[in-house]
């Protein structure tokens, strides 16, 4: 986190020392390239250390040892030898030696010969050491060991010295070239990392249809999938994500489940994942280790219905209790409704008591287990399940309680103070992909790292650490979020709002070889990049989201997406050849094809507004929407054929134009309209169109007056607080006839450039800024411009328009934010001052929300999860000045922007925030509407809804006549997160993203 106007760079700067030499990300680094006598050399002037371990270890172990003597030698290309070895063996140069606590006999051996203090990992759950000892053994004088608590903590440790010699765990999956050195040595006090913050740590492949099921059907089938559904998910593809999880430092899998069974699609499937050391489970509606809906297709018996067909279902669940007996796995229990659906209304909480109670019976009867708290179990609060928790359902004290977001990255409720000592603990299901209202998105990487951050350290303050399982969808294209989950659940200590972007800098280094300031570019990209992405999911778009009138939102949208879109080029034309797929995969195409969508929807906004408005430009518009349709596909095409079609299909999923939730059938390309471009509009041939309304002069529109006709010429204003300080007026064609047009005014204070050019079919459009010269207007003056047009063959046309210019002045000495176009914009970083209570401070969420930053009360655990009364809590002020009241009355609203959080504190505590105004009486708000238990207000969902719009509009009103102010807001609950600050002294205009930030004195 940053405390408000304070940075901390320590921590950066030291990283970056370091990671000039290793490219790994979050770790201890001890691993160097050059030789020293402080470090054991693993490879040096082409001759490597052997490799030792013992035949007793764990196979996951034997198996990843190949794996870590293949990277040393994808890095050094000197392969060392691997070799299963007893404590008889000598070596003259010292080895590697690989073991696990009470598993590896070699390793028990080392212990008794010397005595090694390993109380450091014993008994800890995938903890690990490494280091250089002397006189491991009879026979050899000097071995760097590399120990893990359990099989898992030993394949960590592997994987994590692999990463720092250079090899990514995206080798494969995002095609990350590996780095090479000629030598690697590692210190000799070696690494260690001692327990995970969160014990299993997944991901969850999900609405897999499409993209990935088509990429797998063709690269790991040949053709036909499994024998009884179809799937192409069997061993082949599920051991190359089996590494990249491990490589991770995951441990745990909710297999694909549409129109796939783990268990039925590959009998080799469930022993590999054992194996390999994969903890297995099933998603929050397939109970019992069987697929939902697909098995119960196959073999199921009857109606997915407890009430009335228990027997059968009780049968099909012992069934697959007994085929995962012999493997790792977290038991989903409880039961929800056939495809991803609520139960029968007369299911309630009695026949869910009865079905955690027979699946209880059952894993003892099959693990022949007298204590069932021994079998790792887990219970979904998902949608409507979580309203029979809140309705008393009560499951025994160790199944684990796995809480849920909202579907779009919004916890809705985490573990209260009452239920921190529940023996199963707590866990959170987390989204990155989604099928269900308002709308699927599923596409691109549009999730926010800052907000996963912000949600998942909440998580961790309310002991929720047991389970984190994230939807991930295809898994492409979110390589880059989907290892931040797993990092941050590997080792939370390492990672603040402070240092968020060091995580993506260290992966650009790691990824594309990068020095640190390019890396930090990279970072700076793709927080954008996700930032824009997520404050309106791509799917959500059309063409009318950003203001095409008012404050240039569209353009400025257009613009900042193209000078993104430069940027990454720019970075991706700097790389080798090697590295450039790589690149293209996890930046280039994201932004490519994220940028060609908005943009082919502000087109075609404005194609449809232009014809509206009679301006032969709409033609130029609607080609464009063509042309950035064509490149749409045409981006996917080259995704496909990368790399001689490794990931054909990955980017099959629709995405342009939906109808409703549902993803389209097919992508389709937005409604144009056309003008006849051989025929003049009525008006005339010359089209006059000033900034901030949708009217177009002369002739009748109804955007120009209520009436919609015989309307007065249009009237501009501008006040000398206008971020922009400019107002535009488009000169446009009504038609084929080509014009010269003069703009003139009759004031010297009023400056229009150009103030003449010319206009045809090939140039539709010209547009005019106006400026003032402020220092010859005192208060608001008054001026007329004409636009004069010169028509071959034709008659000249005169256009007027009034333009008025306000030079307000603010008072000497104010300090704050001021006035500007009808309002006052602040981001809420910006505060004037920040008062703390409790040890709670307002601080800034460097990057979150849909424009700057965010605000909130941290930390979130203070005042021991207690509340504040209104004008009791931490405060955050915001000084403004404002010339204008709403109709003269001396009133304004204040709206406070926040995003869609919940307080995740139970429904008896809804989240709230205060607002006030001067010494005005506080006004506390809680902003979300209450729901039925299980359910979310209805103005959650919908296609402006508040997840869909990623803001909350909180709205007060004020007493505030023209001068000085204060706006204050109130710690009231914890986990509200302020975005943005919009005060509407009577001209604030719709748009998305809300007005630009107003100038600050």
């Amino acid at each position: 986190m940053r405390f408000l106007g304070v940075r901390f760079l320590a921590p950066f700067l030291g990283c970056l020392s370091i990671l000039s030499l290793v490219r790994a990300i979050g770790q201890d680094i001890c691993v160097t390239f050059n030789s020293t006598p402080s470090a054991f050399s693993v490879v040096r002037s082409g001759k490597a250390a052997p490799f030792f371990i013992s035949e007793d270890e764990w196979p996951g172990v034997q198996r990843t040892a190949g794996d870590f003597v293949s990277d040393v030698e994808k890095v050094t290309g000197v392969s060392p030898n691997l070799m299963n070895v007893t404590s008889t063996v000598t070596s003259s140069t010292p080895p590697v030696i690989i073991g696990t606590l009470g598993r590896s006999s070699l390793i028990s051996a080392i212990l008794n010969h010397t005595g090694l203090d390993v109380s450091s990992i014993s008994g800890s759950w995938e903890a690990f050491m490494t280091k250089e000892i002397a006189n491991p053994l009879p026979g050899i004088s000097s071995a760097y060991v590399i120990i893990g608590a359990d099989k898992r903590g030993t394949i960590y440790a592997m994987y994590d010295l692999s990463e720092q010699f250079g090899v990514s765990p995206w080798y494969w999956w995002a095609d990350v070239p590996t780095t090479q050195n000629s030598d690697i040595s590692i210190q000799s006090t070696g690494c260690s990392h001692g327990e995970p913050t969160i014990k299993y740590r997944g991901i969850f492949l999900n609405d897999e249809q499409p993209a990935l099921q088509n990429w797998a059907m063709e690269k790991f089938t040949n053709g036909t999938g499994a024998a009884l559904t179809g799937s192409p998910f069997n061993h082949f593809f599920y051991t190359k994500l089996f590494e990249l999880i491990l490589r991770l430092k995951g441990n745990y899998l909710w297999p694909a489940q549409w129109t796939s069974a783990f268990g039925v699609d590959d009998t080799q499937n469930q022993p590999l994942a054992d194996w390999y050391g994969i903890v297995m489970g099933t998603s929050h509606e397939e109970p019992m280790m069987r697929s939902i809906p697909v098995e119960w297709g196959l073999f199921g018996i009857g109606p997915w219905d407890y009430s009335m067909n228990s027997q059968n279902i009780y049968n099909f669940w012992v069934n697959g209790t007994i085929r995962a007996k012999p493997y790792e796995n977290i038991f989903t229990v409880g039961m929800r409704g056939d495809g991803d659906l609520a139960l029968p209304a007369d299911s309630g909480i009695a026949v869910l008591e009865k079905v955690i109670s027979d699946q209880r019976q059952i894993l003892m009867d099959v693990y022949n287990e007298t204590d069932v708290t021994n079998i790792p179990q887990m219970w979904a609060l998902y949608k409507e399940v979580l309203g029979y928790y809140y309705d008393g359902l009560q499951p025994p004290d160790d199944i684990t309680l796995l809480w849920c977001d909202d579907n779009w990255g919004n916890m809705i409720r985490l573990p209260v103070p009452s239920e921190f000592n529940r023996t199963g603990g707590a866990g959170v299901y987390y989204h990155y992909d989604y099928v269900g209202d308002p709308r699927d998105y599923k596409w691109i990487t549009s999730s926010q790292m800052s907000k996963t951050f912000e949600q998942l350290s909440f998580a961790i303050d309310r002991q929720a650490t047991r389970i984190w399982i994230l939807n991930v969808g295809d898994l492409k294209p979110y390589e880059l979020n989907t290892e931040f989950f797993l990092t941050y659940g590997w080792n939370s200590s390492r990672w603040s709002f402070d240092n968020l972007d060091t995580f993506v800098s260290q992966w650009a280094q790691r990824e594309f070889d990068l020095p640190v300031e390019t890396a930090n570019e990279v970072a700076n990209i793709m927080t954008n990049l996700t930032r824009w992405n997520n404050r309106r999911k791509p799917e959500l778009l059309n063409g009318t989201t950003f203001s095409l009138t008012d404050y240039r939102e569209a353009e400025n949208v257009v613009t900042a997406w193209d000078a993104l879109l430069n940027a990454s080029t720019e970075i991706y034309n700097s790389l080798s050849s090697d590295f450039q797929p790589a690149f293209f995969e996890t930046v280039q195409h994201p932004i490519l094809a994220s940028s060609t969508l908005t943009k082919m929807w502000v087109s075609q906004g404005i194609n449809n507004l232009r014809v509206s408005q009679a301006r032969l430009s709409a033609n130029d518009f609607a080609d464009q929407v063509e042309e950035l349709f064509e490149q749409d596909y045409e981006l996917e095409t080259e995704y496909h054929q990368l790399l001689d079609g490794k990931w054909d299909h990955m980017m099959d999923q629709t995405h342009v134009q939906y109808f409703y939730w549902q993803q389209p059938m097919a992508d389709t390309m937005p409604p144009i309209s056309r003008l006849q471009s051989k025929k003049q509009a009525l008006p005339g041939a010359m089209r006059i169109s000033p900034e901030g309304t949708k009217g177009t002069w002369p002739g009748d529109n109804p955007n120009q007056c209520a009436a919609g006709y015989s309307c007065p010429p249009p009237t501009i204003t501008l006040d000398s607080f206008v971020p922009l300080n400019s107002r535009y007026i488009d000169i446009g064609a009504g038609g084929p006839s080509p014009f010269t047009f003069t703009a003139t005014s009759n004031v010297s204070w009023l400056i229009l450039t150009p103030s003449q050019g010319s206009v045809s079919p090939s140039n539709p459009e010209v547009r005019v800024e106006a400026t003032v010269d402020w220092s010859q207007v005192t208060g608001a003056q008054a001026a007329q411009i004409n636009f004069n047009a010169t028509v071959q063959d034709q008659p000249p046309m005169s256009s007027p328009a009034y333009f008025v210019a306000n030079h307000t002045v603010a008072p000497s000495g104010f300090e704050g934010f001021v006035e500007g176009d009808g309002g006052i914009s602040i981001e809420a970083p910006h505060a004037s001052r920040n008062t703390s209570v409790s040890g709670i401070t307002w601080v800034e969420l460097p990057g979150y929300g849909k424009t700057l930053s965010g605000v909130t009360p941290w930390p979130r655990t203070g005042n021991d999860f207690n509340n504040f009364t209104a004008g009791s809590g931490p405060s955050i002020e915001y000084d403004f000045l404002n010339f204008n009241t709403i109709n003269d009355a001396g009133n304004v609203s204040a709206t406070v922007l926040v995003s869609p959080s919940l307080n995740s504190m139970g429904p008896d505590r809804p989240i709230k925030i205060a607002v006030q105004m001067d010494s005005q009486v506080p006004q506390t708000v809680a902003f979300i509407p209450p729901s039925a238990p299980g359910t979310l207000p209805a103005q959650w969902d919908g296609n402006d809804g508040f997840v869909a719009n990623a803001i909350v509009s909180v709205v007060t009103n004020w007493t505030a006549s023209p001068g000085a102010h204060t706006l204050k807001l109130w710690m009231v609950e914890p986990a509200v997160v302020v975005q943005k600050i919009v005060i509407d002294t009577g001209g604030v205009r719709p748009s998305y993203l809300g007005p630009p930030e107003s100038i600050r004195l």
